[in-house]
């Protein structure tokens, strides 16, 4: 069976940085072909994959993804009954949100002892972060409207919700018309796993290509208001910083994002129009973004100095072995040159070792001298042409049924 998988691999050089910290405030590292490397998790990046879609895609594409799942319910259920209190929306939204997730949804004790109920302006929260698209709050706000009868009347609600039909249709409400996030990233709903969506893409830990040691910067702050007899600093204190050329991965696998969107995200269109949508935001949305842990300190606002994209038809396949020997700077210096010939040497090498060829489908971006090896690989594209062209290609497979 012919698959349609896309892999999406960068070459970026971060200045001194700490993009990902662990539980001691460093910049997270981990052990690679016998050294220490800097590490990004997949976690950090592909949040801020999500963070740029707003930008890239229409809201009522998207999710949210939190714990005030009946504050986000009651504020779509506030509109379409405007008669209705704040606190009777919320109690009503806690009610829909429990028979369609079969989460507890509860106020949380930890906000106030004194406290426990809506009226207090305390909203109920699910015990975990629970992922939500637009289209499904919209559905689930009509359902609880439609339930109470609109007499916003909890009890009246309850009875509905407890008939077939209506635990019927707060399940498939929570279950169809996944958003783009949901449908690339997946979700979890600890208490009914068949609510679970499996996600479309695999995003690797980003690696340096080299070794590397975490730094220390001491760092003092002055008092404005001390006078030139008061010496001495107002707060002293460390920070935990690397600097790396770093190999970032991630496959996604269009065939089944196709499936977790579904029927299409607008009224008359095929569900491959939404598909292309969500591999150009997440093409551009993932080789653009950054972690932005301790920006403000560093400034660390750099954008990949190489991008390769390849259509694959059978399996995904990450190029980090390239680095396994880790990459050293030549009389000049610099890691980017010698980590592009290695992975110019070893892609090819790999691909005809496993019969994976696929010069036609291959796009890269790229600039500067320290790149050009990669220029071999594939069709060279500035970003907008990459997107567009990787979109079309998907298209067309999608809708040939390819």
């Amino acid at each position: 069976m012919t698959r349609t998988i896309l892999d999406v691999h960068v070459l970026q050089t971060v200045p001194p940085s700490n993009l990902n910290r662990d539980d001691t405030g460093a910049p997270k590292t981990a052990v690679y072909g016998g050294v220490r490397r800097a590490r990004v998790s997949s976690q950090a990046w592909k949040r801020a994959t999500r963070n740029a879609f707003p930008a890239l895609l229409d809201p009522s594409e998207l999710g949210v993804r939190t714990k005030k799942v009946a504050e986000a319910l009651a504020e779509r259920i506030g509109v379409l009954d405007e008669s209705l209190k704040q606190s009777e929306a919320l109690a009503l939204a806690a009610e829909t949100m429990r028979t369609a997730t079969g989460s507890k949804i509860e106020v949380p004790k930890r906000k106030s002892k004194d406290s426990e109920t809506a009226e207090d302006g305390l909203a109920p929260e699910s015990g975990y972060l629970m992922f939500l698209s637009a289209r499904q709050l919209e559905g689930l706000a009509r359902l609880t409207v439609e339930g109470a009868k609109g007499t916003g009347d909890l009890k009246v609600l309850k009875d509905y919700l407890k008939s077939k039909e209506g635990k019927a249709l707060a399940r498939q409400y929570v279950d169809t018309r996944h958003s783009v996030d949901i449908a690339l990233f997946g979700r979890m709903v600890a208490d009914s796993t068949d609510l679970n969506v499996d996600a479309a893409t695999q995003v690797a830990h980003a690696l340096s290509v080299h070794a590397v040691d975490n730094e220390s910067d001491y760092f003092t702050a002055v008092d404005d208001r001390n006078t030139e007899s008061q010496s001495g600093a107002g707060m002293i204190g460390v920070v935990d910083f690397n600097s790396a050329t770093l190999y970032r991965y991630a496959a996604l696998d269009v065939d089944h994002l196709l499936r977790n969107l579904g029927e299409g995200l607008r009224e008359n269109e095929s569900a491959a129009q939404p598909t292309r949508r969500a591999v150009e935001a997440f093409l551009e949305g993932f080789i653009t973004s950054l972690p932005t842990g301790k920006i403000n300190t560093f400034g660390h606002n750099t954008l990949p100095d190489a991008v390769i994209v390849k259509l694959r038809t059978k399996r995904p396949i990450s190029f980090v072995g390239a680095f396994e020997e880790p990459v050293t700077t030549g009389d000049t210096g610099g890691f980017l040159q010698p980590a592009c010939e290695k992975l110019a040497r070893y892609v090819p090498e790999i691909e005809s070792a496993y019969g994976a060829e696929d010069r036609s489908r291959t796009w890269v971006l790229r600039f500067g001298d320290d790149t050009r090896p990669l220029a071999a690989l594939g069709t060279e594209k500035n970003l907008t042409g990459l997107v567009e062209a990787v979109g079309s290609v998907v298209a067309d497979r999608l809708e040939s049924g390819a």
